[in-house]
């Protein structure tokens, strides 16, 4: 319904039947009023007419008692000023039943008396009341008072129907009458007169008399007509408000509002410019068309700009309605389906996508599930060639949020997957061989040991190929790789897993095979790869391989670990020589402490961080009488958490391993300073030995760090020598050089350790700036058993004396190899015959243990 209607059936419908009912209910509530108001008046009226007549009674009786007083002669002569003064009231004296007038003209009247009752005179009371004659017709009020057993004095008033009608108001009493009987106490309205009646005091009770009165009703029906036509004049004028409201409505605000609707249902939500409406009538309706132009505006801003995405983005979108007909297709999904917009409009999406018939009951399915997440799924779409499309399908809700359509996004991944693949085979395999990567050989290694009862893991390492690209270059290399793969995959089986697990190192995996025949494919494996030759500008090259094998039965270990345990192995093959195989034992001490060892390079540097690096020290004895410094040799150990003391036989090696060493290095001396730095009184006389590695010889700062430490615990450098082996001192030896140089200028001394059992060049020995050489103790063990092994103590000993350097003798165990190095005249003696490793922290020197003994 529009809203001029409204409005009429609200004027029409509600507001005049509310106006006329209040009309009604005021006209009614004012005639009650009116009613009221009549009766009051009329009561009002009776009371005053009752009390006036009461008063004439009251006169009566006042002049009846004054004459009934002795009439002396003088009175009867001043009969006139009397009568004068009566005002018409008549006096009669009663005597006997004579009645006689006072006056002359009263004697007719004396006549129409009644009869005064007996017990008057009796009692000698007063009596007053009305009395109508009914054969004359008249009414009279008389007063009798008796003076005497047989005479009274009466006065009488004649009453007169003008007389009655003149004591109401005037205007209201239209007429008054004396009539005999009893008065009806009703009011009675007829027309235009009120009629009501008034009983009077009778003279004789037995007579009653009543007035009978007639009052005007005009004053209130004057008063009820002029309300009325003042009610009705006020309907009207409401009634014309009403009118004039509804054209002032109709002209103000339908009209335009009306005007505005119509353009509002005129715009074209597909229009390509926007048009503003135009506003007429009320300032409110030009708000409201300001704000509807704002809102238009904003609706058009983002409809183009939603346009403009949708147009400018690379993903084909196809927009539907409920019933699965496409109502909007952007350029893009013009361009990859070739079809026009319009053509393409009212048409299913199956059409234009060429899909199955099952297409658009899919995307009913979807419409009627009414998901509020898209849906993605990858489609073939074929066109002119084959794409890969990722199609997305999501509702279209309208402000209800009703699902009116869908739709539909359809990216074309083709060149997306074609990389994935890729990315999945480089991913997954290795790109000079084609064979199994090291991520995809660990994966599938624990579904092909899933099932198996047992598995041979198998680490092959390929032994001179660093020749072959170093000579050849990589290109070279590559092909040789691709030779050896090709070999090891003709010598076994489809049901084997084989991989590349990184530059000359491949990875075999085999189920369900014993030992020995896994050692048989081994060596046929090892063979074909021996047989491959690559020539290269007239050269020959060929390969061997190294082979180590982790086999368990029944998924005793796991496989990965497996793999570890044949990478040691396979170390263990490349020390016996080349195209060797070994196979992973677990109570070969070696290879467990090769494959412990990064767990116990981790737990070094742990050990280092939280300063459980813990110092032993083993003494060195001078067997010579000549005074000399105490030798102390500083030892490393590492304690656990729960006071366990671990030896070094392990960790030592996995530092060397992980180059580690260099760390543990300083550690050492800083702990072995800060030592001695709190014992001042070992200054004189103890000089205290610290091993330095391979790879803190020469190392950038060690110097440096050394003299720093130096310099912050303020000890002497003649308290501390340095071992160094025989072997790394070789290896490093022009840093070996520099270094040993700069110290000793700083005055620190240097021992060459575990000499002989390396290179045992007397070349080296001479240029070296050392003070002791540590004989190895492989050659002291057997010193007294072994004349080679004296014969080359005593030579090592009679070189190193000519050259002004003293020996040590490592491994001195008992007291006859202590005899042997006295008598061929070594200096010190190391070993479990002069003392075991103990803590630093609880020596004693021999004097300070005395004194304490004294």
């Amino acid at each position: 319904m529009y809203i001029g209607n409204k409005i009429i059936v609200f004027i029409v419908g509600i507001c005049t039947p509310i106006i006329i009912a209040a009309s009604i209910c005021a006209n009614l509530w004012f005639d009650s009023e009116i009613v009221s108001l009549r009766g009051y008046a009329v009561s009002k009226e009776l009371e005053n007419i009752e009390d006036m007549l009461s008063r004439e009674l009251q006169l009566l009786e006042v002049v009846a008692t004054i004459y009934a007083a002795p009439v002396s002669s003088t009175a009867l002569d001043d009969v006139s000023q009397t009568s004068a003064l009566l005002n018409g009231v008549s006096v009669f004296f009663w005597d006997n039943g004579l009645v006689t007038p006072l006056l002359t003209q009263d004697k007719q009247l004396a006549q129409r008396l009644p009869e005064l009752p007996k017990h008057l005179f009796h009692n000698r009371e007063l009596i007053s009341g009305a009395y109508f004659d009914v054969q004359h017709d008249t009414a009279y009020f008389i007063s009798a008072k008796p003076f005497s057993t047989d005479k009274a004095s009466i006065a009488v008033r004649v009453i007169q129907d003008n007389g009655l009608a003149q004591l109401g108001l005037p205007g209201f009493v239209e007429q008054a009458g004396v009539e005999p009987g009893n008065a009806n106490r009703d009011v009675l309205v007829s027309g235009q007169t009120i009629q009501a009646a008034l009983d009077l005091p009778a003279f004789n009770a037995k007579l009653p008399v009543y007035i009978n009165l007639v009052f005007s009703n005009g004053f209130f029906s004057r008063l009820t007509s002029q309300y009325t036509w003042m009610a009705g004049g006020m309907l009207c004028l409401v009634m014309l408000l009403q009118l004039v409201t509804y054209l002032w409505l109709k002209l103000g605000f339908v009209k335009p509002f009306h005007t505005l609707t119509e353009q509002l249902i005129s715009i074209n939500p597909m229009a390509k410019s926007y048009r503003p409406i135009t506003a007429e009538g009320s300032v409110e309706l030009s708000i409201l068309t300001r704000r509807i132009n704002g809102l238009l505006a904003r609706i058009y801003r983002q409809e183009m700009r939603s346009k403009i995405t949708l147009e400018s983005i690379a993903e084909a979108v196809i927009l539907t309605d409920i019933n699965a007909k496409v109502i909007y297709i952007n350029p893009c999904a013009e361009r990859l389906l070739k079809v026009k917009s319009a053509k393409a409009l009212g048409e299913s999406p199956q059409t234009l996508l060429r899909a199955g018939d099952s297409f658009n009951s899919e995307l009913n399915e979807f419409m009627q599930s009414g998901a509020s997440l898209p849906e993605f799924t990858q489609i073939a779409l074929t066109l002119d060639v084959q794409k890969i499309m990722e199609r997305s399908v999501n509702n279209l809700r309208n402000h209800n949020g009703q699902v009116v359509g869908v739709v539909i996004v359809l990216r074309d991944i083709t060149q997306e997957a074609k990389l994935k693949q890729q990315l999945q085979r480089r991913a997954n395999f290795d790109q000079v061989t084609g064979l199994l990567n090291r991520s995809a050989f660990e994966e599938q290694l624990k579904t092909l040991a899933a099932d198996a009862s047992s598995v041979a893991v198998v680490y092959l390492d390929l032994e001179q190929f660093k020749l072959i690209n170093d000579s050849c270059g990589h290109n070279a290399g590559d092909k040789m790789l691709c030779m050896v793969a090709n070999a090891i995959e003709s010598s076994i089986s489809s049901e084997h897993l084989l991989a590349r697990l990184g530059g000359d190192e491949f990875g075999l995996a085999i189920k369900d095979t014993s030992a020995l025949n896994v050692a048989r494919l081994l060596k046929n494996i090892i063979n074909n790869v021996s047989m491959q030759v690559m020539h290269h500008q007239q050269e020959h090259y060929r390969v061997g391989v190294s082979v180590g094998v982790s086999y368990s039965r029944h998924q005793q270990k796991d496989v990965l670990e497996m793999l570890k345990d044949a990478d040691i192995a396979c170390l263990a093959a490349k020390r016996k020589g080349c195209n060797q195989i070994h196979f992973y034992d677990d109570r070969d001490q070696e290879l467990c402490y090769q494959r412990n060892a990064p767990k116990w390079a981790v737990r070094i540097a742990q050990a280092i961080e939280h300063n459980e690096l813990v110092l032993y020290y083993q003494k060195i004895e001078r067997l010579s009488a000549q005074h000399h410094r105490k030798r102390l040799e500083v030892l490393l150990r590492i304690q656990e958490p729960c006071g366990r003391i671990l030896p070094p036989a392990q960790f030592i090696a996995a530092a060397e391993r992980f180059k580690l060493m260099t760390e543990v290095d300083k550690e050492v001396i800083r702990k072995t300073f800060l030592w001695l730095s709190l014992r001042e009184e070992l200054w004189q006389d103890h000089s205290l030995s610290i091993n330095l590695s391979g790879n803190s010889l020469g190392a950038e700062g060690m110097v440096s760090y050394i003299l720093q430490q130096q310099a912050r615990f303020n000890i002497p450098s003649c308290c501390i020598c340095f071992e160094i082996t025989e072997t790394s001192a070789i290896q490093n030896h022009s840093r070996a050089m520099d270094m040993l140089l700069q110290l000793r200028k700083q005055g620190f001394s240097f021992a060459l350790d575990d000499f002989g059992s390396g290179f045992a060049s007397y070349g080296y020995l001479k240029e070296m700036p050392v003070d002791y050489v540590k004989i190895d103790g492989c050659f002291v063990k057997s010193l007294t058993t072994n004349a080679k092994d004296y014969a080359i103590v005593k030579s090592i000993h009679d070189v190193c004396r000519v050259m002004g350097i003293e020996t040590v003798a490592e491994f001195v165990e008992n007291q006859d190899i202590m005899e042997q190095l006295k008598h061929i005249g070594v200096n010190y003696a190391q070993g479990y015959a002069i003392g075991r490793p103990q803590a630093l922290e609880d020596y004693q020197p021999i004097a300070r243990l005395q004194q304490r003994s004294a």
